[in-house]
């Protein structure tokens, strides 16, 4: 249980540090007061949401697809792989891996954006996740 604390710590602090990132258009965390079942997860949860999250970016220079893309090349210490679950942090961005060959209404109809990026937070120290959370959106 001291990993999983340990994940669910390091998850809310990315959720809180994407909710305010410039090149971050929305996140989706249960750990977070906004969202629609925060409530569901202080009563049966402790108040621990999980180690998975999803987050738009910002399309910048080209498309929020191209931008997703972009993000996901660019960290050096978030693994890029379609798990979840890993006590290393793992990113994925599905419109252009896991779900590139639908077309965009079947991806709307799945619930993946095209600016969606899902992380599975793991163990290391939050400051090295966030300077690469960091790093990579600047990149984007």
């Amino acid at each position: 249980t001291l990993r999983m604390d340990r994940i669910c710590e390091n998850t809310l602090k990315v959720a809180q540090f994407l909710k305010g990132h410039a090149k971050v258009s929305w996140v989706n965390y249960a750990g977070l007061p906004d969202h629609r079942d925060h409530a569901l997860v202080q009563k049966y949860m402790g108040g621990r949401a999980s180690g998975i999250l999803n987050f738009g970016v910002k399309g910048g220079a080209g498309d929020a697809k191209a931008a997703g893309a972009r993000f996901q090349d660019a960290l050096q210490l978030v693994v890029r792989l379609v798990n979840i679950g890993d006590c290393k942090s793992l990113a994925c961005h599905p419109a252009s891996t896991t779900h590139r060959q639908l077309a965009p209404e079947e991806m709307a109809k799945a619930g993946v954006s095209e600016d969606m990026v899902r992380l599975s937070i793991g163990i290391e120290h939050i400051d090295d996740i966030l300077a690469d959370l960091d790093q990579a959106l600047q990149a984007a």
